[in-house]
């Protein structure tokens, strides 16, 4: 376990700049920086303060809105080999960099540190000594060497040209726009909330965020309306709250009359960022996932077999979907469920990208993924979806020279449900005018969504529960204060609905992953980030540890499992009493190396993240 974790850091250590969370001071006003400071809940706080303690916690909170300092990236081995991505990758980092606006952009030596052996520390890099150990390398850990690490840099130090008579243009775009330019991304048009006067096309811009500040009904909101005029003066909106929160400067691709009046498009080309990460997108589709180091450790943990059935609960985009797929050689059955019809699509999309066969998808919510079914003389009813099974006997009626029992089984067919041929009367009917009228536009391939009732009890043999959870362990994150003691009670309970359909449904000798991290798509206007970017997941002991602790105490056949690789940390063991008395257990003496922890405040700089890997035991005990 250690083992992995120590070469982990120092793959790191060799190849990357690693960000410090000193304070950034870039600009003799003080004003135009980089150092955001998260405003928590006062009750949430104090929860975090007793789970991690004052020194802990104040790193954590740090360590959050600043990015991680690397990209990790995904090869598809079914297509393609690490090698072969690597030299693509370094080949398209350096096009990027050769085309680029700026030239020797130096790095300010208090604010970040190269630990490769045989670097001095204080010692300021250009790009080109930045390459001397290469953009790209290879995960070192045994089983993992289809994981490939680019080095990104930050906090820089930036040059918005102030003067004190002569402050620079600015345009304000809002916290979720920041939070994907800080990853990589341009600033779309919809992203951007205010501009100064006087902007055109081609002027050079200092790009400032638009955090969320309490209003005076105690609600959280901008407070401040799209196409507002900025002017530098202390009468300007968020004049003071925008303080130290500028996060790079760019050239405009419109003018201020265009931003506001287009729908549409890049409106800042992000050339001069505090940090500074490779943007991927639409680079080597189907080749390579951008993907976040705990996410792919999360699918390797859950170790897929050729020829398994595997469900992958809450599944969109599809990341995991398609590392399960990858892992098994496409060989087994990997069924994928969201209850969103358009992340049903995205997973299509991802699967279809990588040229994966063993993947299906379905529309579903995984509360209730379980089938419930009560048995009558005449017909058995789904109780979660109140459809009907008809007798075969029944089924002799014809429509237009074909059977209902052939409508009957081509409908289970199309389904792909043979383990629940639960279909309705009105599906049989719609199915019947679809084989005579042949298939309409929505019934094409790639733009179907099967709506699937559930599935039977101990019906796969490994579950992966990706579940929904608060979002607090995001990188870079500028946000927190909507997020109550109440809210985050609420998310575990969530949570644990979806983890009593999956331990119904894995059969007995079978696994379970439980993980904090769901992914979604980016908003309009930050299009081009990288693709992970969104992937939510959680620092609260409640959503991870408390989790565990409910498995165990409420299903005896439950037991964690060791996980390999085991990259991660260790868990939280204790208990905490919330304001409303209620006391929360978390992990015992001897539980904690059996699940694995991302601190973003550690040396593997990654994202807040949490594994948890079941041994499903006979049932009957």
């Amino acid at each position: 376990m250690q083992k992995a974790r120590d070469l982990l850091l120092k793959s790191i250590r060799r190849s990357f700049l690693c960000l410090s969370n000193t304070a950034v001071q870039m600009d003799p006003s003080e004003r135009y920086c980089y150092n955001p400071i998260l405003r928590w809940n006062p009750q949430v706080e104090d929860y975090f303060l007793k789970a991690y303690g004052a020194d802990h916690f104040s790193r954590i909170s740090k360590a959050l809105t600043y990015p991680s300092c690397y990209s990790s990236i995904r090869v598809n081995p079914l297509k393609t080999t690490s090698d072969a991505v690597m030299e693509k990758l370094k080949e398209f980092i350096k096009e990027t960099r050769n085309g680029s606006l700026e030239s020797k952009i130096s790095i300010d030596s208090d604010d970040c540190s190269m630990v490769a052996s045989g670097l001095a520390d204080d010692v300021a890099k250009t790009f080109d000594e930045d390459l001397q150990f290469g953009p790209v390398s290879k995960c070192q850990i045994p089983g993992l060497d289809y994981v490939l690490f680019v080095k990104g840099s930050g906090p820089h130090t930036i040059d918005y040209g102030y003067a004190p008579d002569r402050p620079p243009k600015e345009v304000l775009v809002s916290r979720k726009c920041a939070e994907a330019v800080l990853r990589g991304a341009q600033v779309y048009v919809p992203g951007v909330i205010a501009c100064s006067a006087h902007v055109e096309k081609g002027d050079r811009v200092a790009v400032s965020v638009a955090v969320e500040q309490p209003g005076v009904d105690g609600r959280w909101g901008v407070g401040i309306t799209r196409g507002t005029v900025l002017q530098a003066l202390e009468s300007d909106p968020y004049h003071f709250e925008r303080s130290g929160l500028y996060i790079g400067q760019g050239t405009t691709m419109l003018s201020r009359a265009g931003i506001f009046r287009v729908p549409g498009g890049i409106a800042v080309d992000m050339n001069n960022q505090v940090f500074k990460l490779p943007s991927f997108n639409d680079v080597l589709e189907g080749e390579i996932f951008l993907q976040n180091l705990p996410s792919i450790v999360a699918a390797q943990v859950l170790d897929p077999q050729k020829g398994e059935r595997i469900l992958d609960m809450c599944a969109a985009p599809g990341g995991k979907t398609t590392a399960i797929a990858i892992l098994m050689k496409d060989e087994g059955e990997v069924v994928a469920v969201d209850r969103s019809h358009n992340k049903v699509l995205d997973i299509q999309k991802r699967a279809s990208e990588m040229g994966l066969k063993s993947i299906m998808t379905y529309k579903l919510d995984a509360t209730q993924a379980v089938c419930r079914i009560v048995q009558s003389s005449d017909m058995s009813v789904d109780q979660s979806s109140d459809t009907l099974r008809l007798p075969e006997e029944n089924l002799s009626s014809t429509a237009g020279g074909f059977s209902a029992d052939k409508i009957y089984q081509q409908t289970v067919s199309n389904e792909k449900a043979n383990e629940r041929a639960y279909i309705s009367r009105a599906e049989i009917r719609k199915n019947m005018r679809r084989m005579r009228n042949g298939p309409g536009r929505n019934q094409c391939l790639g733009s179907r969504v099967e709506s699937a009732k559930g599935f039977h009890p101990n019906s796969f043999d490994r579950v992966l529960l990706d579940a929904p959870c608060s979002a607090l362990g995001l990188r870079p994150r500028l946000f927190v204060g909507e997020e109550t003691v109440e809210s985050l009670r609420s998310h575990a309970k969530y949570q644990r609905r979806m983890l009593d359909q999956a331990v119904q449904l894995v059969r007995p000798g079978g696994v379970i992953v439980y993980s904090t991290s769901v992914c979604r798509q980016h908003p309009s206007h930050c299009s081009n980030a990288n693709f992970d970017l969104y992937c939510m997941c959680t620092i609260n002991p409640g959503e991870n540890e408390g989790l565990v602790r409910y498995a165990l105490d409420t299903y005896k056949f439950l037991s964690l499992a060791e996980q390999h690789p085991k990259v991660g940390g260790p868990g939280i063991v204790g208990r905490c009493e919330l304001p409303d008395g209620y006391v929360e257990e978390w992990l015992r003496p001897g539980e904690e190396e059996l699940v694995q922890r991302f601190d973003p405040s550690s040396p593997l700089d990654t994202i807040g993240f949490f594994i948890a890997k079941f041994f499903v035991g006979s049932k009957d005990a």
